[in-house]
């Protein structure tokens, strides 16, 4: 019996998960990693220790499961995006500290191209919309304020990348530096109608096209690595939106998923032409299978959902572990009329405003940590809430179901309301994990360990369904108090 491995790397940790035919977990393991913080706005990473957490979860779940690199049939890697790393060619190591998708350094800049008016060609070329978000100006930023970038990238030695190719990179010895269509689609370099580098936004963004790694289809042969004792191909990449979007089963227009994460992201299939949003989405590549066309989903981001937890209890005190949050919340029948707008690093979709900042407001001398505690997980749901107004009025119809995953789509408490803000059901699949299980399936579809889509269409299987229950006059009050939160944390 032959099993595939999933490299999931995230914002926050490194995973490796062990899946079998049925897409079915068979072993896990998971190390947290440093996050930097060293000015306002700015998040950084250090590569290498990421490297090395992946690397050594990858050789605990082979421990653990009691298996060979023999008993392996591919790997596949899902990533955090965005998040870029330099480094030098010569000696694989980086030049600088990774800059995290969560960094606003580059907010500045992003104001310039705006007024400069680029800002309508790099959406055309790319169907994203400017900001420090995406990778291109991380990139312009590490090539201006590291002085070896210069030198190494004139002899023909820096390598750019998103967090797959770094580990694409160490996994093969530094043999293989390349990337699939769905990480390249979230740089802000990348012409998504013809699929490869764009030369006039590479001119715009002053980086070299030499610095830039292959970029291929997300389901097919990238490489090998022997460093788990044997030689594995790694067969499958896509982004972590993208992937928990296969993972889902979402391969049909129309199909809606969203994760809840460190962020939040909400994607909807929308076929093999891309569409051009009119309310603040992205368009983005979903993936490529094989020799198949590309195909594309819009997209809604949240930047802070999961993280507010953390702020909760790293930041405040309030809780020492996050999974207490939903007890703590429940002992409240609702916030008392506080909201927390979690804006730590400006607002996403559909708004975009890289100025706002994090907001608790409608706070008495009767609020309890419990209020907070809810008026936290509420704010997620908002968050999401607006996003999915917004991408129903770019399809024309109205969804009739969300299929949701990641870590905090197993706190009921947050799901109910989420189904009540939203009037539709919400879906949690038995397979949570449906980040890493995206990437094992491009994975084996990369090596014929599954046939075809339809396989693996048979495997998803709901574990429980969250129907609304709110009356519409209490969900459009409480989206009024949102909305009028939500203006107060606005360009502060």
């Amino acid at each position: 019996m032959k099993y595939i491995l999933a490299l999931d790397q995230g914002t926050t940790s490194s995973r490796s998960i062990l899946f079998d035919a049925k897409g079915k977990v068979i072993a896990t393991a998971q190390r947290e990693f440093t996050q930097y913080y060293p000015k306002p706005g700015w998040v950084e990473h250090d590569a290498e220790e990421i490297w090395q957490t992946q690397l050594r979860t990858a050789k605990e779940v082979l421990k653990k499961a009691k298996i060979a690199a023999k008993d392996i049939a591919a790997i596949g890697i899902t990533n955090q995006r965005e998040t870029t790393v330099a480094w030098n060619k010569k000696n694989g190591k980086p030049i600088c500290k990774a800059i995290v998708w969560q960094d606003r350094r580059t907010a500045d800049f992003c104001d310039q191209l705006k007024a400069r008016g680029s800002h309508e060609t790099i959406t055309l070329k790319t169907g994203l919309v400017v900001d420090a978000y995406f990778s291109a100006t991380k990139m312009r930023w590490i090539f201006q304020n590291v002085p070896e970038a210069k030198a190494l990238a004139k002899s023909g030695d820096l390598a750019f990348g998103t967090i797959d190719s770094w580990l694409l990179w160490n996994l093969t010895d530094g043999q293989v530096h390349a990337t699939d269509v769905s990480n390249a689609s979230r740089t802000m370099l990348f012409n998504i109608v013809h699929g490869r580098w764009d030369k006039d936004l590479l001119k715009l963004m002053a980086v070299p096209e030499t610095t830039l790694p292959e970029v291929k289809a997300s389901s097919g042969l990238f490489g090998h690595t022997t460093l788990l004792g044997g030689s594995i191909p790694i067969s499958g990449i896509a982004g972590d939106q993208q992937s928990a979007l296969f993972g889902q089963v979402c391969t049909q227009p129309g199909m809606v998923k969203n994760t809840y994460g460190t962020g939040c992201f909400m994607l909807m299939h929308t076929g093999t032409k891309p569409i051009a949003s009119k309310n603040n989405l992205l368009t983005t590549v979903a993936w490529q299978l094989g020799d198949g066309p590309l195909e594309y989903a819009v997209e809604g981001s949240v930047f802070i959902a999961g993280a507010v937890v953390q702020w909760l209890r790293d930041g405040l005190g309030i809780i020492k572990k996050s999974s207490e949050i939903e007890a703590l919340a429940a002992k409240v029948p609702d916030t008392g009329g506080v909201y927390l707008v979690p804006a730590f690093a400006g607002l996403g979709a559909p708004h975009w405003d890289q100025h706002a900042r994090a907001l608790m407001c409608g706070i008495t001398r009767g609020t309890t940590k419990e209020h907070i505690a809810r008026a936290a997980l509420e704010g997620i749901a908002y968050q999401v809430a607006d996003i999915l107004n917004a991408m129903q009025a770019d399809a024309g119809v109205k969804l009739r179901e969300l299929r949701v995953d990641g870590g905090a789509s197993n706190n009921n408490l947050l799901m109910q309301f989420q189904a009540d803000l939203l009037g539709v059901s919400v879906v949690r699949p038995v397979v949570t994990e449906t980040t890493a299980l995206g990437a094992a399936y491009l994975a084996g579809l990369g090596v014929r360990y599954w046939k075809n889509l339809a396989e693996i269409a048979t495997q998803w299987q709901a574990e429980r369904t969250f129907k609304p229950s709110m009356k519409s006059a209490k969900r459009q009050s409480l989206t009024r108090g949102w909305n009028r939160a939500l203006a107060r944390a606005q360009g502060a």
